[in-house]
């Protein structure tokens, strides 16, 4: 993937050079791109005068931000409490056999990226999975399927 640096600019010089808004660059690259790319680590750095490895350490200690490409949906598996007795880790388990990928990791085509996290805050419909923002509750194998299958179709279709 080659990655434009003039759109890494651009959202840099949205705002003023000062080191209070590396957060908020950082979360503004990583909606851009769906990571932080290398070279707005160092591209962030020149502009707030600020070093690399600074940089680094706040886009490595955030959870919802990603120095690895995400896919197009990000799919989030409950395995908290709640959903670990109702069963989460046969969607795990489930999900990573029909996407042929392990948790943290990307399809090939880019399309998703799996990840387990421990509460989603929704145990009265648990197991609970998360694609994007849409929450899918009492999730089974079969729903499982279903529901990468629309994602599938819709991005055929050109959605």
């Amino acid at each position: 993937m080659t990655i434009d640096t003039i759109d890494i600019n651009t959202i840099i010089h949205n705002y003023r050079p000062e080191k209070r808004f590396t957060l908020a660059i950082l979360q503004d690259i990583q909606n851009k791109f769906n990571f932080i790319p290398k070279e707005a680590i160092f591209i962030i750095s020149d502009y707030l005068k600020v070093p690399a490895s600074d940089i680094y350490s706040m886009a490595t200690f955030y959870k919802a931000l990603s120095l690895k490409p995400k896919g197009r949906h990000i799919i989030k598996v409950c395995n908290g409490t709640a959903c670990h007795i109702r069963g989460s880790n046969t969607l795990i388990n489930e999900l990573t056999d029909l996407l042929n990928i392990k948790p943290g990791e990307t399809t090939a085509d880019g399309l998703f990226s799996v990840e387990i996290v421990n509460c989603l805050g929704a145990c009265a419909l648990a197991p609970v999975m998360v694609v994007d923002d849409k929450y899918f509750g009492a999730m089974t194998k079969d729903k499982v399927i279903e529901v990468i299958n629309e994602y599938k179709e819709a991005v055929e279709n050109g959605k």
